[in-house]
């Protein structure tokens, strides 16, 4: 009896890695070795990406209270410190996002654990 060599999931495998590597230039688009390396990188990088998101954001919200805090004349760490006396549980995105777009609130919270 002759060897099965599966076609259809072996091109239906190939397939699927060459459209991931849709708008890749020269062999990395339609050369499958070539394609099947840059996109397993590229999965790599994404999946990392994910994770330095998520600090990036931290960071960047960290950073808008701080400035925030500081002309009121208090500096971040001894704000944080004061909420989670207070019990205010408020994360820093939300806190970020009244600083930016409601100073008035946020000042008011500011007053609140001074």
């Amino acid at each position: 009896m002759p060897r099965s060599k599966n076609a259809v999931a072996s091109r239906a495998r190939r397939k699927r890695v060459l459209n991931q590597a849709k708008g890749f230039f020269g062999k990395r688009k339609n050369v499958y070795t070539v394609a099947k390396n840059v996109v397993e990188k590229g999965l790599t990088y994404a999946y990392v990406g994910r994770k330095l998101k998520k600090r990036e954001y931290r960071q960047l919200w960290i950073a808008r209270i701080n400035a925030a805090v500081r002309e009121e004349g208090m500096t971040y760490s001894v704000f944080i410190d004061r909420l989670n006396k207070k019990g205010i549980e408020l994360n820093r995105k939300v806190l970020a996002d009244l600083a930016m777009n409601n100073p008035e609130s946020f000042k008011a919270i500011l007053d609140s654990v001074k």
